[in-house]
């Protein structure tokens, strides 16, 4: 779903109309494909050990240890990738905000402005649930402890902790 935006900031920095907002669509494309490619060879190994692609099956295998405890080199590597491809400090070169060009938003004004702050905080969402998910054991509070009542809460604090650092 990540690499979906790639294509409307392409777009987006071409019909603007404007060189410098084309080359900012074009050096933000390359770092988010760019990452992209980590981001997906550390899922497969998680998938490779569990076997499945269902993300219950992936929170149902965590359940005596999550993956973050016997996986934290690649918890770490994931993070930095999240963390470039959500274009997040120190991973921010793309958006150029400490520029006069601001990447390639630049001729987008109001509500395609909001639009495209919209985007980027929802994939900001997406990667923490991903990540969740993945290393954290989903809904689970603690391995072989599951409360149904507690449960969405332990995930929404987990999705918060997560969030957290990108801010």
């Amino acid at each position: 779903m990540s690499s979906l935006g790639v294509y409307g900031i392409i777009i987006s920095g071409w019909a603007s109309n404007s060189r410098y907002a084309f080359f900012g669509a074009l050096r933000s494309a390359a770092q988010m494909v760019s990452y992209e490619v980590s981001i997906g060879l550390i899922l497969i190994s998680i998938l490779l050990c569990v076997g499945s692609l269902n993300f219950i099956q992936i929170v149902i295998f965590q359940q005596f240890i999550f993956f973050l405890f016997p996986l934290f080199p690649l918890f770490l590597m994931f993070l930095v990738s999240i963390l470039a491809e959500t274009n997040r400090a120190p991973f921010d070169l793309p958006e150029a905000e400490s520029e006069l060009v601001s990447g390639y938003n630049v001729e987008y004004a109001s509500m395609g402005f909001a639009l495209f702050f919209l985007a980027e905080y929802s994939s900001m969402i997406l990667m923490s649930a991903l990540t969740v998910v993945m290393f954290m054991g989903g809904w689970l509070s603690f391995p072989s402890f599951s409360n149904f009542v507690l449960d969405p809460l332990i995930f929404s604090i987990k999705l918060g902790i997560i969030l957290f650092f990108y801010i």
